[in-house]
């Protein structure tokens, strides 16, 4: 065995390496602000619902990023694909330190419109690389190893924050600085290593050939798919209704440090801890989500029963969230958030996966993108609730919104099959294939 992992190689490794790099980047450039926002509140005497337009900007541009990112990297490829994405919203996320008092909320509206749209394009580039460097077995397990690069990023933005910027916002500018240099060397790495496996001149044939060993289609036309012919298909709008999900992650990361500091007075030099526990169960959950589905399927389960069996066992240890808003203890919140985190990690590695086991690589980041915009939209609709309810009843509204963060996958998953029962792949012309998963 061990003889034949040798021979077969493992260069794939290196580009799921680049994977969790870029994704790291990503998310501590998102995650900045939400670690901030208690202090940047009294900083800049915002409300919660100027707070929630500040969120709702970044959704926005999400949304279109997704819809428009996702047809581009389709069209240009993984490699100049990924590569404009970062570099939108490395430029964007620095120009937070930009902004001044007088503007405060539409110059930090602007500054999150413009990270949105250029942090769109990481999950569509990142799954479609994915979908052509890794059989199937291994997909949801590699979605679950770089998707775990999501809680690096949110736990390094409490720490960082924690030792340059003081209580009162001194040196507030400097976290939104960093993400620059990361992102530079990130894309020199990118064009050094990154090649489409077909052509990759330091790739074994005996690795691609167990790359493409259990797809259905072993190359694909070049031609390429109308955007508007990927959305007819009802395979693209299952992925899109398990993206809804989205904004209960969302929650955790932009509302989760509120909550903390409106309910038990955590503040900015003490997030940290908290954020960590959070963020490492997380990366627990995004990484046994996506190799229990693969384990399933190595013990012979179809493609469907074990992607679904697993994400059925997320929804179920999410639901225990639903109790946070109504707990005293600060430990047994931050631990109920934990588990919920993990559950939503380990099912979206899971769903990530559901759309390269059915859909033609060269579709994967068009599907992915509109499925991201949906999860967008259903972001922007809780923000303005929240931030509403908020404003209006106090910390009342966390209830609600805890209750339906731990509902809400079960009723999910249950449309997810209805939608799509079997799970029968999509050949380059997007026709069913015979052979069911």
């Amino acid at each position: 065995m061990t003889s034949n992992k040798h021979k077969i190689g493992n260069y794939r490794f290196r580009i799921l390496a680049l994977l969790m790099f870029a994704t790291t980047i990503n998310y501590f450039d998102r995650s900045i602000i939400g670690v901030m926002a208690p202090t940047l509140e009294k900083m800049f005497n915002w409300s919660n619902t100027d707070y929630a337009n500040i969120m709702i900007s970044f959704k926005v541009a999400y949304a279109l990023g997704m819809l428009y990112m996702g047809g581009i990297i389709d069209k240009l490829g993984a490699k100049k694909g990924y590569t404009l994405s970062i570099a939108i919203w490395s430029v964007f996320g620095m120009c937070h330190a930009l902004v001044r008092p007088g503007f405060s909320v539409i110059g930090f509206a602007a500054a999150r419109f413009g990270l949105g749209f250029g942090e769109a394009g990481n999950f569509p580039a990142a799954v479609k690389t994915v979908g052509e460097w890794f059989p199937k077995k291994e997909r949801a397990f590699a979605t679950g190893i770089f998707n775990a690069a999501t809680s690096f990023g949110a736990i390094a933005a409490p720490f960082v924050v924690g030792a340059i910027v003081s209580v009162d916002g001194e040196n507030w500018q400097i976290p939104f600085l960093i993400t620059g240099a990361l992102s530079s060397i990130w894309v020199l790495l990118w064009w050094r290593i990154y090649e489409k496996p077909e052509k990759h001149p330091k790739l074994s044939k005996e690795e691609l050939a167990y790359i493409q060993s259990d797809s259905e289609i072993k190359e694909e036309s070049e031609e390429k798919l109308p955007w508007r012919r990927v959305a007819q298909t009802r395979e693209t709008w299952a992925f899109a209704v398990a993206k809804i999900t989205d904004a209960v992650w969302w929650f955790y990361l932009f509302w989760g440090a509120k909550f903390l500091a409106d309910s038990f007075g955590v503040d900015i030099k003490s997030i940290a801890i908290p954020f960590f526990v959070i963020y490492a169960l997380a990366d627990v959950g995004s990484v046994f989500g996506g190799y229990i589905s693969g384990f399933f399927m190595n013990k012979g389960w179809t493609v469907n029963k074990a992607r679904k069996v697993t994400l059925l066992f997320c929804a179920l240890i999410i639901l225990p969230v639903c109790f946070v808003a109504i707990t005293d203890s600060k430990w047994v919140a931050i631990c109920l958030i934990g588990l919920g985190a993990a559950g939503h990690q380990a099912w979206s590695a899971n769903i990530f996966t559901l759309v390269s086991d059915v859909m033609p690589k060269k579709a994967t980041a068009s599907v992915v993108g509109i499925g991201g915009m949906v999860g967008a939209v259903a972001g922007i609709l809780a923000d303005a609730l929240l931030g509403s309810v908020l404003d209006q009843a106090g910390n009342t509204g966390y209830f609600y919104a805890f209750l339906i963060a731990g509902s809400s996958y079960l009723i999910i998953l249950g449309v997810v099959h209805l939608m799509m029962p079997k799970m029968t792949p999509l050949d380059g012309n997007l026709q069913h294939i015979e052979k069911a998963q």
